[in-house]
C-alpha cells in the first residue's frame, strides 16, 4: 500500500515538474519513500520506546548507530511490517539488554569493547558495505568510501563506549554494534531471503 502511494506521488511530481530526467526521478522517488516509508517507522519506534520508559536511550542509540548502519549496510526486508520489526529489534533490544544485562566491572567492559572492535573490523573488511538488490552499490569508489567511513565511525563508537560515564550507553552500543554486524553476514541474507545487490547486477552484466 505504501509502495503504491509512493509510486503515485513520484509519478505526479514527474507529470507536474519539467526537465526531470531518469536520475532526478530516482532521487525524487528515494526522497518520497524516505518521507512516507522510513519516517513513520522511526516515529513508531520512538513512540513505543517512550511508552516503555526507554525513550531517550533509544533516541541516543538511533542517532549513534544509524550512521554506522548506513556505512556498513545490511539486509532490508521486503515488507513494511518486516522492516518495522527489524527496526524495533535493532534499536530497542540493545537498550533493554543494557538495562538488565549490565556488568559494573570496568575491566569486563574493556574486554567486551576490545572483542566487539576486533570482530567489527573483520566483518567490515569481509562484508561491508553490504548492499541489497533494490539499493546496489556498484561503484568501487563508493564501496571503498563507505568501508573507510565504517572504520572511522566504529572508532567513534568504541571511544564513546570506553569514555562516556553512563554504562547503559556503553553496553547498549556494544549490543547494538553486535546486532548490526549480524545483519551484513551471508547467513543473515540467506535467512531473510535477501540478495547482495552487487552480486545480482554483476551476474546480469556478465550475462
Amino acid at each position: 500500500m505504501i509502495d503504491k502511494f509512493c509510486d503515485f506521488i513520484t509519478k505526479k511530481i514527474k507529470e507536474n515538474v519539467e526537465n526531470i530526467d531518469e536520475e532526478k526521478e530516482l532521487v525524487i522517488d528515494f526522497g518520497v519513500r524516505l518521507i512516507f516509508g522510513e519516517l513513520p517507522k522511526i516515529l513508531v519506534l520512538f513512540v513505543i520506546s517512550f511508552i516503555l520508559g526507554i525513550g531517550w536511550y533509544t533516541v541516543i542509540l538511533f542517532l549513534l548507530l544509524a550512521p554506522y548502519r548506513s556505512f556498513t549496510g545490511g539486509f532490508h526486508l521486503k515488507t513494511h511490517w518486516g522492516c518495522m520489526i527489524t527496526t524495533l529489534i535493532l534499536y530497542m533490544l540493545p537498550v533493554v539488554l543494557a538495562r538488565f544485562v549490565l556488568i559494573p566491572q570496568n575491566y569486563i567492559l574493556y574486554i567486551l569493547a576490545s572483542l566487539i572492535g576486533i570482530w567489527s573490523i573483520i566483518f567490515i573488511q569481509k562484508y561491508a558495505p553490504a548492499d541489497t538488490e533494490s539499493i546496489p552499490i556498484l561503484s568501487q569508489k563508493e564501496r571503498k568510501s563507505k568501508k573507510i567511513k565504517a572504520y572511522i565511525f566504529l572508532i567513534i563508537l568504541l571511544s564513546i563506549i570506553l569514555w562516556n560515564p553512563d554504562r547503559v550507553v556503553s553496553y547498549m552500543l556494544i549490543y547494538g554494534i553486535f546486532l548490526q554486524n549480524l545483519t551484513i553476514t551471508p547467513l543473515a541474507y540467506k535467512l531473510t531471503n535477501t540478495k547482495y545487490g552487487y552480486e545480482v547486477y554483476a551476474k546480469e552484466s556478465i550475462s
